[in-house]
């Protein structure tokens, strides 16, 4: 079993998210981000988003000014949730090669389950995974290990032949708790490189996806 965190390791979303961030700043009359800053700001669910891209104004907010604001994301988000977002290079080449080796894959974000589907919906992926499974399914996100535990559990695998594969603090952190190794994604979301959280295994491209999990696999029997 392969489980891969969605934003940022599977599909490129960045331009998406960051338009629906911008979109709810601008509507709250506050400057919009430059992509780059944004881009950084993506990974821990829409709400935690919008409270880093409130952090630079001087502006009081309140808990129920978060909530609305995070309504008005997801609304727009939902409906502009595959304009530019694609999965990354080589992703469906890696999968292939996997699943003819007998792997499969299932999802485990931070993100809202039903949102994870949409996506994965629109660009055709949703049948790869035996589940996929978001902040909401079961209560609790990354890297709390119970989310991997239960999305594992879900897809019908076993923690002791489970690989995880992420870009960001939080796939390692639940991969570690869980007793998961991890393979980190360079290309991803991060204020902290992947490299500097020590992924037992790093990959700068989906081709090398493949040959990564295999030695994982290998090393653990």
């Amino acid at each position: 079993m392969v489980v891969f965190d969605l934003d940022g390791t599977l599909v490129d979303t960045a331009p998406d998210l960051v338009a629906a961030l911008n979109f709810v700043l601008s509507r709250e009359g506050l400057p919009t981000l430059p992509f780059q800053s944004a881009r950084a700001m993506i990974g821990a669910g829409a709400r935690r988003m919008i409270e880093r891209g409130l952090e630079s104004e001087d502006r009081p907010v309140t808990p129920d000014d978060i909530t609305r604001m995070t309504g008005d994301f997801i609304d727009y988000y939902a409906a502009h949730i595959a304009d530019a977002s694609r999965p990354f290079q080589g992703l469906s080449e890696a999968l292939d090669d996997l699943s003819a080796s007998g792997y499969r894959f299932a999802v485990c974000t931070n993100k809202l389950e039903w949102l994870s589907k949409l996506l994965l919906d629109r660009l055709g992926l949703s049948a790869r995974f035996s589940a996929i499974c978001g902040a909401d399914t079961f209560g609790v996100s990354k890297p709390d290990p119970a989310i991997l535990q239960q999305t594992v559990a879900r897809a019908g695998g076993s923690l002791q032949s489970t690989i995880m594969v992420g870009d960001a603090g939080p796939d390692v952190g639940v991969a570690r708790r869980a007793g998961v190794p991890v393979i980190g994604v360079e290309f991803g979301y991060t204020e902290i490189p992947i490299a500097d959280l020590k992924p037992d295994r790093l990959i700068g491209h989906m081709r090398e996806l493949p040959e990564m999990v295999v030695a994982l696999s290998s090393a653990r029997k």
